[in-house]
């Protein structure tokens, strides 16, 4: 798929750590992974283009750091819960002990191998923003075009090292351009998770339909904007937590519930939830559901509250087995479940580009005021990084951002 040519450009003025050969970054260390949680502030080698030594550099870019997002993947990470087995396999693969984390960012090419242009159409200086799936191009999938389910791929601050630094190398095929003229630089940081709302909500047809989010965390906030914006007639909030209620009513949802907050391994649907649903669509039930939590309760509330010939969207995450009740009834209601992974690249993209973009839909400004809370409170800056501080604020806020660089 062809890139949009419209882009903003940057004065490519030198980057002025670039004559330093070590930046700071956030790491974990594969040593430590289960003795010490959290992430280390140190200095890390800073990432050049060598084509001589490595000819894949050709096709590469350095990209400088704005802006980069602290989503749940991170916190998993940080907390030590997720992800460990592949971080530490990449890491031995790679004869390495330490991996540098995040995997969202905003920011300015400041090198760019001598194909990039070429082959990319991307210039020293243009602001661009990442796919974090680095796609391999070469597997049965990606010759099909699913380059989201690639078989091969390397997760930005997961199996290849991250954007939580100073600047990052990353192949110039899984850039995005970014108009920081029509999107807000904090915003234009947070494009991935945005499109991980933007595919689920695109996963089918939400125009004229009665729509519940099952979760209203950050991304069921997005999903709650979006769906109005792509037509739903109706989106129902159904969050336990009473604060996110509330964002999820400023938000756009036209009815917010509660849901009873069930234990991780307890998968019996809410009744009272359920009924009330029922009530509230005339005995029908919900056209489409989308489970947005990761809880096994969630996922049998979604799938009791879809009418007959319901559509269920599924992207809550969890690892293990989950229990379904009363699984006839998915068959006997002839319901059509749908999983999403990532964003499509780069159809995903262009959609969220043009969310983002169209000013008249609200939905930036609800990001800048719901989400990221006009940066109070939610941005740090990587040169004063405090574990406990940052801590403090990712459990505070439902996003936040570290400020990793300036223009």
């Amino acid at each position: 798929m062809t890139l949009p040519t419209t882009r903003t450009t940057a004065a490519p003025d030198a980057d002025p750590t670039a004559d330093r050969d070590d930046m700071w970054a956030l790491v974990v260390e594969g040593a430590t992974w289960d003795k010490q949680r959290g992430f280390r502030r140190t200095r890390v080698p800073r990432p050049v283009l060598d084509e001589r030594t490595n000819p894949g550099d050709a096709q590469q870019v350095i990209v400088q750091v704005l802006y980069a997002g602290v989503c749940g993947t991170d916190r998993g990470i940080y907390e030590r819960s997720s992800l460990g087995d592949t971080i530490l396999r990449s890491l031995a693969a790679e004869g390495r002990d330490q991996r540098v984390v995040g995997h969202e960012f905003v920011g300015r090419i400041i090198a760019a191998g001598s194909e990039v242009g070429r082959e990319h159409g991307f210039a020293l200086g243009d602001i661009v923003a990442a796919e974090s799936h680095v796609f391999c191009g070469r597997c049965y999938q990606c010759r099909l075009g699913q380059t989201h389910i690639c078989s091969d791929d390397r997760i930005l601050g997961v199996s290849r090292d991250g954007c939580f630094a100073e600047s990052i190398q990353i192949p110039a095929r899984v850039l995005w351009p970014t108009d920081i003229g029509k999107i807000a630089l904090e915003v234009a940081a947070i494009q991935e998770p945005f499109g991980n709302a933007v595919h689920a909500c695109t996963r089918v047809d939400l125009r004229g339909k009665t729509v519940g989010i099952f979760g209203c965390g950050t991304i069921g906030l997005f999903a709650t904007m979006i769906a109005k914006s792509l037509g739903a007639t109706r989106v129902f909030g159904i969050e336990p937590m009473a604060e996110r209620r509330e964002l999820a009513q400023r938000a756009g949802a036209d009815l917010v519930l509660p849901v009873r907050q069930a234990a991780t391994h307890d998968p019996s649907p809410d009744p009272d939830l359920l009924a009330a649903i029922r009530a509230a669509t005339a005995g029908v039930g919900l056209d489409v559901a989308l489970e947005m939590s990761g809880f096994n309760s969630a996922l049998n509330n979604a799938l009791g509250a879809v009418r007959r010939g319901g559509e269920v969207v599924l992207f809550g995450l969890h690892s293990g087995d989950f229990t379904v009740h009363k699984y006839e009834s998915v068959i006997l209601k002839g319901l059509s479940l749908y999983s999403v992974i990532g964003r499509e690249i780069f159809r995903t993209w262009t959609f969220t580009q043009r969310l983002l973009e169209e000013r008249d839909n609200g939905v930036q400004d609800k990001i800048q005021s719901l989400v990221l809370r006009h940066g109070q409170g939610t941005i740090l800056d990587l040169s004063d990084f405090d574990a406990a501080k940052f801590e403090a604020m990712m459990r505070a806020h439902p996003k936040i951002l570290l400020r990793c660089g300036t223009l």
